[in-house]
C-alpha cells in the first residue's frame, strides 16, 4: 500500500463512523466528565489522581489523532489554520502550555478544555446541515439582526421617557434601560424594573407584544432554510 492509499485509509477512519471515531467521541465525553468532577470540593487525593490520568489518556489519544490529522493533509498548514484544525489545538495545546506552570495564575487555559464539546459535531451531518442552512439566510438573519437592535434601542428610548420623573434610579439614562428594554422584549421580564406609569404600562404592551413577533421571525426564516438546505442534499445525493 503506497503513501498516499495510507493517508486515505486514515483520514477515512478519523472522518468516518466507524469504531475510531466513536472511541474519540467517547473520550470527549469521558473528559467532560472529568472536568466537571474535578470542581467538586473535597475530593480525596485517589479521585484528584484518576481524574489528573483521565485527563492524560485523553490528551495523549487527542494528540494522536492530530498528528495523524497533519500527516494525512497535502498541505497540513490548510488544517493547522481551518476551523477544526484550531479546535483540535485548543482542545490540546492548553495542557501542554500548562505544565510546570501554576494553573492558578493561567486559570483562563482549562477553559479552553471546553472546545473538545465541538469535536463531537466534526462528523455530524446535522451540523453541516445546519452550516449550510445559516449561510442559505444569513443576509435575512442579519437584517433581523439589525433591525432588533434598532427596535432595542428605541425600547429602551420610550420607556426612559415613560418612566424617568416617577423612576429617576431605575430608569437614570437611556444606557441603564436597555437592561429592562433586553429582558422586555425576549418577554423574559425578570421584573427587577418594570413601570408604574400608566404610558409606561401602555409602551411596555407594546414591546412585549412586539417582542412575541420577533421570537417566530427567526424561527420562521431558519426553516424556510433548512428546507432549501435539504433540497439541495437530497438532488446531490440524487446526483451522486
Amino acid at each position: 500500500m503506497d503513501i498516499y492509499a495510507s493517508r486515505k485509509v486514515v483520514r477515512k477512519a478519523l472522518d468516518g463512523k466507524g469504531y475510531t471515531a466513536l472511541f474519540i467521541q467517547l473520550l470527549i465525553i469521558i473528559s467532560l466528565i472529568a472536568f466537571s468532577l474535578e470542581t467538586v470540593p473535597n475530593l480525596s487525593t485517589t479521585s484528584e489522581k484518576v481524574l489528573s490520568f483521565i485527563e492524560f489518556i485523553t490528551i495523549i489519544a487527542f494528540t494522536i489523532e492530530y498528528v495523524l490529522r497533519l500527516l494525512t493533509y497535502d498541505k497540513p498548514l490548510r488544517f493547522v489554520f481551518s476551523w477544526w484544525g484550531v479546535i483540535d489545538a485548543l482542545a490540546i495545546f492548553p495542557y501542554y502550555l500548562a505544565i510546570g506552570v501554576d494553573l492558578r495564575a493561567i486559570r483562563i487555559l482549562r477553559l479552553f478544555r471546553l472546545v473538545r464539546i465541538l469535536k463531537i459535531f466534526r462528523n455530524s451531518h446535522a451540523i453541516r446541515r445546519l452550516t449550510r442552512t445559516l449561510y442559505l439566510a444569513k443576509d435575512e438573519l442579519l437584517f433581523f439582526l439589525g433591525f432588533s437592535l434598532i427596535i432595542l434601542y428605541l425600547s429602551a428610548v420610550g420607556i426612559y421617557y415613560c418612566e424617568h420623573e416617577a423612576q429617576p434610579e431605575s430608569f437614570s439614562s437611556i444606557p441603564h434601560s436597555l437592561w429592562w428594554a433586553i429582558a422586555t422584549l425576549t418577554t423574559v421580564g425578570y421584573g427587577d424594573i418594570y413601570p408604574v406609569t400608566v404610558w409606561g404600562k401602555i409602551f411596555t404592551s407594546i414591546v412585549v407584544m412586539v417582542g412575541l413577533g420577533f421570537i417566530a421571525m427567526p424561527a420562521g426564516i431558519l426553516t424556510a432554510a433548512l428546507s432549501q438546505a435539504r433540497r439541495e442534499e437530497k438532488h446531490q445525493h440524487t446526483n451522486d
